[in-house]
């Protein structure tokens, strides 16, 4: 049996206080899965479930803070390694999550346009901070996947090593919500890249697929809409011996 470790973060996004899920990023096309996303934490916790990814849609959209209570209940369950992204583009707000009980912040947008701040926060915050790398056709999305940038995600990825951040969370928008499996093909050029830990997020569909993220090096694994459509048990999920 491979000696690699496979994390596994079940996902919360947060849109108004509830637990949603968009279809490729489209605001427009939004589906209410649970009203009480602290229920929903809950029931990942039955399940085995140690980690826990959380998004904040509407500040990944506009930059508010209008799920920070939302976020600061799921924190105050215990028992999670938790990160959270979505509109975070200050150190202030970076200190806010931290000092809540957030593990780990995950900067988006702020990455793209202000690199510089990115790789500082990374030097003084370490493994408390991420970045989101979320490509659409292969290129940097921002703004909630709303604006496009000129640089290639993989590209990114490596010039965000070269300056001390290893952690990125790499979405593949045309995959999110599509149920049509992950990009296994990109993640296999990003877990080449030295220095980097890898975290597949979006259309991650099954266990075999999970399997094959482990055995090729990467680091954790997203799982969102298959958990809430029920194409995946977290419970049978978990009982692969994955860890956090």
């Amino acid at each position: 049996m491979t000696e690699n470790k496979l994390r596994i973060f079940p996902a919360i996004d947060l849109i108004d206080g509830q637990a949603v899920r968009l279809y490729q990023g489209d605001y427009e096309r939004k589906t209410v899965y649970n009203a009480n996303p602290v229920d929903v934490a809950r029931g990942f916790a039955d399940a085995g479930a140690r980690c826990l990814h959380v998004v904040d849609l509407d500040g990944a959209r506009d930059g508010t803070t209008a799920n920070f209570r939302t976020i600061e209940a799921l924190a105050k369950l215990g028992g999670f390694y938790m990160e959270v992204g979505g509109g975070i583009r200050t150190e202030e707000r970076i200190r806010q999550y931290l000092d809540c009980g957030v593990n780990r912040c995950v900067l988006g947008t702020i990455a793209v346009k202000d690199f510089d701040f990115t790789a500082r926060m990374g030097q003084i915050y370490g493994d408390k901070i991420a970045v989101g790398v979320d490509t659409r056709n292969g290129y940097l999305a921002v703004s909630g996947w709303k604006e496009l940038s000129e640089e290639r995600g993989p590209d990114f990825c490596k010039r965000l090593t070269e300056n001390g951040i290893r952690d990125v969370i790499y979405t593949d928008i045309s995959r999110d919500g599509a149920e049509r499996g992950t990009n296994l093909e990109l993640y296999r050029e990003l877990v080449k890249i030295p220095g980097l830990r890898v975290t597949a997020s979006g259309g991650v569909g099954s266990v075999e697929e999970l399997r094959t993220l482990r055995d090729m090096g990467a680091y954790a694994a997203i799982l969102g809409k298959a958990l809430y459509t029920g194409k995946l048990d977290l419970k049978e999920v978990m009982k692969e011996a994955w860890t956090c």
